[in-house]
């Protein structure tokens, strides 16, 4: 049989209805029987509970994995409202998928990557693959988990982690990660991914440097308070010319902050690392990222540069078939920063610039992705969390 996938998605307003249409055209494009695993990307506008349990009475209770969106992507369509869900369907005699979750993050991070990696190791071996995650993007510190995740697991090498950070609709409140019947927030939506297989992926960010170089005088964890010896906040309205505290939504979507890649990786990708600031604390005047930061860690403020981003796809699509050496994929699972679809580009551009991206990949390859809070995808064989980023992973 070697591995059928099969994509479907629904802007059906009923949540019921919905995931009973994404299901069933997923089931069709699938062409087989039960499948062996379900991907799911919604937004937020549904019954989240009501939207799951009717994908999973259409697929036989296949186990699923996923989380909720700020939009939806498939071939050739990029939905970004707050009713769209999206369904990837496989089936294979030479892929294993075993899935897993965790809750509470709020209990710490590095905790929470313990626990994941004692629920992987079971299933760990030689032939694993990679590692999908979907995180709560409001709640993940990213350098404490994998820390103690990949010290947990206890692998040869690491093993690749790709995936994105749940989203919303830009409200910031609550997004959902999804694990077979159950929803839940504050968590990790994880599935392994072995056997005869490979990965083959591109990471680009499409950022440039606003300003010249500041430096971080002092944090606590992923949150910093204060930048070249002024309240962050304070420091960041010279760029701004508005007032961050009341513009915070629109501001920290123009500009984030770029930090160093670390030399060994250099050569591998581009000069910064992208982080989204995605909360903020008037009263101490900080900002928290989603990954730890040093004091006396040098950073600059960047923006999106669209040319920069246009050019940057095409680089995955090339390091892709690069990778593959000209296979054709089996599917494709694409993880893209909410700040990289509608608020940079109108619909007729952003849907150009997916479907460029699909072309040179394929038109026909099942694909589907989701536009989150962060994206995750290894630089060489280090795993990193990125944003303001395009991860693209091709299974093949």
């Amino acid at each position: 049989m070697g591995t059928l996938a099969g994509v479907g998605y629904s802007v059906h307003r009923n949540p019921i209805e919905a995931g009973r249409e994404a299901a069933q055209k997923a089931l069709n494009a699938l062409g087989a029987g039960k499948p062996d695993i379900v991907f799911v990307f919604g937004t937020v506008g549904y019954n989240q509970q009501l939207l799951i349990q009717s994908i999973r009475e259409a697929t036989a209770n296949a186990p699923l994995s996923g989380c909720s969106a700020e939009g939806i992507i498939t071939q050739g369509m990029a939905d970004e409202t707050n009713f769209g869900v999206a369904v990837m369907a496989i089936s294979s005699s030479e892929l294993q998928f075993h899935n897993v979750c965790v809750k509470d993050l709020g209990a710490g991070a590095g905790r929470a990557g313990e626990r994941l990696a004692e629920l992987i190791q079971p299933h760990a071996s030689e032939a694993c693959i990679a590692c999908f995650l979907f995180a709560d993007g409001l709640a993940l510190n990213f350098d404490p988990f994998l820390t103690t995740f990949e010290r947990a697991l206890h692998c040869a090498r690491p093993l690749p982690i790709f995936g994105g950070l749940a989203a919303d609709n830009w409200t910031s409140q609550k997004t959902y990660q999804y694990h077979n019947d159950e929803v839940f927030s504050d968590g990790i939506s994880c599935m392994l991914l072995s056997g005869q297989g490979a990965v083959a992926w591109g990471v680009n960010h499409g950022c440039v440097p606003v300003g010249t170089k500041r430096t971080v005088t002092r944090s606590r964890g992923n949150e910093i308070f204060e930048i070249d010896g002024g309240p962050a906040l304070e420091v960041l309205k010279e760029y701004s010319g508005e007032d961050w505290t009341e513009q915070w939504n629109k501001t920290s979507l123009n500009l984030c902050l770029g930090f160093k890649t670390p030399e060994h990786l250099k050569q591998y990708y581009d000069e910064y690392l992208i982080r989204y600031m995605n909360r903020k604390n008037n009263q101490s005047g900080s900002v928290t990222i989603q990954s730890d930061v040093r004091e006396g860690t040098d950073l600059w403020i960047v923006r999106r540069d669209k040319e920069l981003i246009r050019s940057g796809l095409q680089t995955i699509a090339d390091r892709i078939h690069e990778q593959t050496g000209g296979r054709k994929p089996m599917f494709v699972l694409h993880f893209e920063c909410v700040g990289r679809g509608k608020v940079v580009f109108r619909e007729s551009e952003k849907i150009e610039l997916i479907r460029a991206l699909q072309h040179k990949i394929g038109d026909d390859i099942p694909w589907l992705g989701f536009y989150g809070y962060g994206e995750i995808g290894p630089i060489r064989e280090s795993n990193c969390l990125h944003n303001f980023t395009a991860v693209v992973t091709a299974v093949y």
